[in-house]
Protein backbone atom coordinates (compact mmCIF):
# COMPACT_ATOMS: atom_id res chain seq x y z
CA UNK A 1 0.00 0.00 0.00
CA UNK A 2 1.41 3.57 -0.83
CA UNK A 3 2.84 5.00 2.29
CA UNK A 4 1.56 8.79 3.47
CA UNK A 5 4.23 10.04 1.73
CA UNK A 6 3.72 8.85 -1.39
CA UNK A 7 0.05 9.33 -1.75
CA UNK A 8 0.74 13.13 -0.69
CA UNK A 9 2.64 13.88 -3.00
CA UNK A 10 1.42 11.95 -6.07
CA UNK A 11 -1.95 13.66 -5.31
CA UNK A 12 -0.68 17.19 -5.01
CA UNK A 13 1.98 16.51 -8.31
CA UNK A 14 -1.36 15.81 -9.99
CA UNK A 15 -2.77 19.00 -8.92
CA UNK A 16 0.10 20.79 -9.87
CA UNK A 17 0.65 18.87 -13.51
CA UNK A 18 -3.46 19.88 -14.50
CA UNK A 19 -1.81 23.58 -14.08
CA UNK A 20 0.54 23.32 -16.98
CA UNK A 21 -1.68 20.74 -18.55
CA UNK A 22 -4.61 22.82 -18.38
CA UNK A 23 -8.19 21.44 -18.83
CA UNK A 24 -8.42 22.56 -22.13
CA UNK A 25 -6.66 25.81 -23.66
CA UNK A 26 -5.83 28.23 -21.11
CA UNK A 27 -1.98 27.90 -20.78
CA UNK A 28 -1.46 26.21 -24.38
CA UNK A 29 0.30 28.92 -24.92
CA UNK A 30 3.05 28.64 -22.38
CA UNK A 31 2.44 32.21 -20.65
CA UNK A 32 0.86 34.01 -18.02
CA UNK A 33 -2.61 34.85 -20.24
CA UNK A 34 -4.32 36.38 -17.73
CA UNK A 35 -3.27 40.14 -18.08
CA UNK A 36 -4.29 40.16 -21.51
CA UNK A 37 -7.72 40.88 -23.61
CA UNK A 38 -8.88 40.33 -26.84
CA UNK A 39 -9.54 43.11 -28.89
CA UNK A 40 -13.75 43.94 -28.13
CA UNK A 41 -14.50 43.59 -32.04
CA UNK A 42 -12.90 39.78 -31.98
CA UNK A 43 -15.51 37.54 -32.99
CA UNK A 44 -16.03 34.72 -30.69
CA UNK A 45 -16.90 31.19 -31.64
CA UNK A 46 -19.89 30.15 -32.74
CA UNK A 47 -21.46 26.99 -31.33
CA UNK A 48 -21.07 24.66 -34.16
CA UNK A 49 -17.26 25.48 -33.82
CA UNK A 50 -17.43 24.62 -29.57
CA UNK A 51 -18.75 21.49 -30.47
CA UNK A 52 -16.34 20.44 -32.84
CA UNK A 53 -13.76 21.59 -29.89
CA UNK A 54 -15.26 19.88 -27.63
CA UNK A 55 -14.84 16.37 -30.19
CA UNK A 56 -11.22 17.50 -30.82
CA UNK A 57 -10.30 17.80 -27.05
CA UNK A 58 -11.85 14.02 -26.40
CA UNK A 59 -10.23 12.59 -29.61
CA UNK A 60 -12.79 12.50 -32.65
CA UNK A 61 -11.51 14.81 -34.93
CA UNK A 62 -7.90 17.02 -35.30
CA UNK A 63 -7.71 19.85 -33.59
CA UNK A 64 -6.26 21.22 -36.49
CA UNK A 65 -9.93 21.31 -37.65
CA UNK A 66 -11.34 23.89 -35.32
CA UNK A 67 -8.34 25.58 -33.68
CA UNK A 68 -5.40 27.85 -35.82
CA UNK A 69 -2.21 29.62 -34.02
CA UNK A 70 -3.19 32.82 -32.59
CA UNK A 71 -2.96 35.21 -30.01
CA UNK A 72 -1.98 33.00 -27.04
CA UNK A 73 -2.94 29.78 -29.20
CA UNK A 74 -0.68 27.15 -30.51
CA UNK A 75 -1.97 24.23 -31.88
CA UNK A 76 0.60 21.96 -30.99
CA UNK A 77 0.92 22.85 -27.41
CA UNK A 78 -2.75 22.21 -27.04
CA UNK A 79 -2.40 18.82 -28.22
CA UNK A 80 1.17 17.94 -25.86
CA UNK A 81 -0.66 19.34 -23.21
CA UNK A 82 -3.94 17.37 -24.16
CA UNK A 83 -2.06 14.36 -24.16
CA UNK A 84 0.00 14.79 -21.21
CA UNK A 85 -3.20 15.21 -19.26
CA UNK A 86 -4.72 11.67 -20.38
CA UNK A 87 -1.20 9.97 -19.77
CA UNK A 88 -2.27 10.92 -16.03
CA UNK A 89 -5.79 10.54 -16.56
CA UNK A 90 -6.95 8.16 -19.14
CA UNK A 91 -10.55 8.21 -18.83
CA UNK A 92 -10.32 12.03 -19.02
CA UNK A 93 -13.33 13.51 -20.62
CA UNK A 94 -13.73 17.42 -21.64
CA UNK A 95 -16.96 19.35 -21.63
CA UNK A 96 -17.42 22.57 -23.61
CA UNK A 97 -20.30 24.92 -23.67
CA UNK A 98 -20.75 28.86 -23.19
CA UNK A 99 -19.94 30.66 -19.77
CA UNK A 100 -20.65 33.76 -18.03
CA UNK A 101 -20.85 36.53 -20.38
CA UNK A 102 -18.27 39.71 -19.04
CA UNK A 103 -19.43 42.59 -17.76
CA UNK A 104 -19.24 44.21 -21.49
CA UNK A 105 -20.88 41.36 -22.91
CA UNK A 106 -18.56 39.16 -24.36
CA UNK A 107 -19.21 35.62 -24.33
CA UNK A 108 -17.13 33.01 -22.65
CA UNK A 109 -16.47 29.55 -22.81
CA UNK A 110 -16.66 27.44 -20.05
CA UNK A 111 -14.16 23.95 -20.43
CA UNK A 112 -14.51 21.18 -17.73
CA UNK A 113 -12.52 18.13 -17.47
CA UNK A 114 -13.62 14.87 -15.18
CA UNK A 115 -10.86 11.84 -14.73
CA UNK A 116 -9.66 9.41 -12.81
CA UNK A 117 -6.41 7.44 -12.44
CA UNK A 118 -5.46 4.21 -9.81
CA UNK A 119 -2.61 3.85 -8.21
CA UNK A 120 -2.46 0.55 -5.93
CA UNK A 121 -5.61 0.81 -4.23
CA UNK A 122 -6.35 4.28 -4.38
CA UNK A 123 -7.92 5.89 -6.88
CA UNK A 124 -7.67 9.82 -7.73
CA UNK A 125 -10.36 11.96 -9.07
CA UNK A 126 -10.19 14.72 -11.24
CA UNK A 127 -12.21 17.83 -11.64
CA UNK A 128 -11.44 21.22 -13.19
CA UNK A 129 -12.66 24.23 -15.18
CA UNK A 130 -11.62 27.18 -17.04
CA UNK A 131 -13.77 30.39 -17.90
CA UNK A 132 -12.37 30.97 -21.52
CA UNK A 133 -12.53 34.42 -23.55
CA UNK A 134 -11.93 32.89 -27.33
CA UNK A 135 -12.06 34.80 -30.79
CA UNK A 136 -12.48 33.31 -34.02
CA UNK A 137 -11.45 33.97 -37.51
CA UNK A 138 -14.70 32.71 -39.17
CA UNK A 139 -12.99 29.31 -39.96
CA UNK A 140 -11.47 28.55 -36.63
CA UNK A 141 -10.61 29.39 -32.93
CA UNK A 142 -7.93 31.83 -33.06
CA UNK A 143 -7.44 33.31 -29.94
CA UNK A 144 -7.64 32.80 -26.05
CA UNK A 145 -7.39 34.24 -22.73
CA UNK A 146 -7.92 32.87 -19.57
CA UNK A 147 -10.77 34.41 -17.29
CA UNK A 148 -10.84 31.70 -14.24
CA UNK A 149 -9.29 28.15 -13.44
CA UNK A 150 -9.05 26.21 -10.37
CA UNK A 151 -8.80 22.23 -10.18
CA UNK A 152 -9.77 19.60 -7.62
CA UNK A 153 -8.05 16.66 -7.10
CA UNK A 154 -9.27 13.37 -4.49
CA UNK A 155 -9.23 10.37 -2.85
CA UNK A 156 -11.18 8.00 -0.80
CA UNK A 157 -15.12 6.62 -0.94
CA UNK A 158 -16.88 9.61 -1.35
CA UNK A 159 -15.85 13.76 -2.01
CA UNK A 160 -15.01 15.56 0.67
CA UNK A 161 -16.90 18.77 0.51
CA UNK A 162 -14.34 21.52 0.08
CA UNK A 163 -14.73 25.38 -0.56
CA UNK A 164 -11.50 27.13 -2.36
CA UNK A 165 -11.90 31.04 -0.96
CA UNK A 166 -9.70 32.40 -2.93
CA UNK A 167 -10.37 35.47 -5.03
CA UNK A 168 -9.89 35.15 -9.20
CA UNK A 169 -8.22 38.60 -9.20
CA UNK A 170 -6.16 40.94 -6.75
CA UNK A 171 -4.75 44.41 -7.02
CA UNK A 172 -0.98 44.36 -7.36
CA UNK A 173 0.57 44.97 -3.73
CA UNK A 174 -2.72 43.87 -2.38
CA UNK A 175 -2.99 41.70 0.61
CA UNK A 176 -5.90 39.55 0.68
CA UNK A 177 -7.10 35.61 2.41
CA UNK A 178 -6.70 32.65 1.11
CA UNK A 179 -8.90 30.35 2.72
CA UNK A 180 -9.89 26.72 2.11
CA UNK A 181 -12.64 25.51 4.10
CA UNK A 182 -13.60 21.66 4.91
CA UNK A 183 -17.84 21.88 4.79
CA UNK A 184 -18.58 19.35 7.21
CA UNK A 185 -17.42 19.61 10.87
CA UNK A 186 -14.54 17.95 12.29
CA UNK A 187 -16.33 15.65 14.60
CA UNK A 188 -13.46 14.56 16.29
CA UNK A 189 -11.63 14.11 13.09
CA UNK A 190 -7.66 14.85 12.86
CA UNK A 191 -7.21 16.82 10.05
CA UNK A 192 -3.98 18.44 8.74
CA UNK A 193 -3.15 20.64 5.97
CA UNK A 194 -0.85 23.10 3.87
CA UNK A 195 -0.51 25.97 1.43
CA UNK A 196 2.05 26.76 -0.68
CA UNK A 197 2.53 29.55 -3.43
CA UNK A 198 4.13 28.15 -6.86
CA UNK A 199 7.07 29.79 -8.77
CA UNK A 200 6.90 30.02 -12.09
CA UNK A 201 9.73 27.36 -12.03
CA UNK A 202 7.89 24.70 -10.68
CA UNK A 203 4.71 25.68 -12.85
CA UNK A 204 6.58 25.40 -15.91
CA UNK A 205 8.52 22.15 -14.93
CA UNK A 206 5.60 20.45 -13.15
CA UNK A 207 7.80 20.33 -9.93
CA UNK A 208 5.63 18.91 -6.25
CA UNK A 209 6.88 21.79 -4.48
CA UNK A 210 7.94 20.78 -0.07
CA UNK A 211 4.77 21.56 1.66
CA UNK A 212 4.55 21.50 5.74
CA UNK A 213 1.66 19.98 6.58
CA UNK A 214 -0.13 20.96 9.99
CA UNK A 215 -2.91 20.34 12.05
CA UNK A 216 -6.85 21.85 11.56
CA UNK A 217 -7.91 23.64 14.02
CA UNK A 218 -10.51 25.32 12.37
CA UNK A 219 -11.43 23.00 10.15
CA UNK A 220 -9.43 24.69 6.92
CA UNK A 221 -6.35 26.65 6.22
CA UNK A 222 -6.47 30.02 6.87
CA UNK A 223 -3.70 32.46 5.11
CA UNK A 224 -3.31 36.28 4.40
CA UNK A 225 -1.07 37.11 1.61
CA UNK A 226 0.34 40.15 -0.41
CA UNK A 227 0.13 40.01 -4.09
CA UNK A 228 3.11 40.75 -6.17
CA UNK A 229 3.68 44.35 -7.25
CA UNK A 230 4.09 43.32 -10.95
CA UNK A 231 0.86 42.51 -13.23
CA UNK A 232 0.82 38.90 -13.85
CA UNK A 233 -0.65 35.98 -11.47
CA UNK A 234 -0.19 33.55 -8.77
CA UNK A 235 -0.59 30.36 -8.25
CA UNK A 236 -1.25 28.25 -4.89
CA UNK A 237 -1.59 24.67 -4.42
CA UNK A 238 -2.93 23.18 -1.63
CA UNK A 239 -3.13 19.65 0.22
CA UNK A 240 -5.73 18.32 2.53
CA UNK A 241 -5.86 15.24 4.98
CA UNK A 242 -8.48 13.91 6.08
CA UNK A 243 -10.15 10.46 7.94
CA UNK A 244 -12.29 10.54 4.58
CA UNK A 245 -9.34 10.75 2.10
CA UNK A 246 -6.89 13.28 0.09
CA UNK A 247 -8.03 16.73 -1.55
CA UNK A 248 -5.42 18.40 -3.64
CA UNK A 249 -6.14 21.66 -5.47
CA UNK A 250 -4.53 24.29 -7.76
CA UNK A 251 -5.77 28.15 -8.18
CA UNK A 252 -4.60 30.61 -9.75
CA UNK A 253 -5.22 34.31 -9.56
CA UNK A 254 -4.97 36.93 -11.74
CA UNK A 255 -2.89 40.47 -10.31
CA UNK A 256 -3.92 43.66 -12.01
CA UNK A 257 -3.31 47.36 -11.79
CA UNK A 258 -6.83 48.12 -12.87
CA UNK A 259 -9.96 47.83 -10.30
CA UNK A 260 -11.92 47.39 -13.58
CA UNK A 261 -10.06 44.04 -14.02
CA UNK A 262 -10.86 42.84 -10.77
CA UNK A 263 -14.72 41.82 -12.07
CA UNK A 264 -14.32 41.49 -15.71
Amino acid sequence: MPSFQQLSRSLFGRGVAWVRSGVGLGLAGGTVLLATTLPAAAASPSAAQLLILEQALNGGVELATVLENGTGLDVTLVELRRRALLRQFPDARWQVGPGAPLRDGRATVQVQVRGSRQEGPTRFRLEARQQLLLSSSGSRINGQTVIREQALLRSGEVDLPVSLLIPDAVLTGQRYDVDVLIDEPLEGAIAAGGLVALTGQQVNALESPALQLGALGGGGLFKTVQAPFTPGSQTWAVLLVHPKGLVSATKRVLVVTDKAQLNP
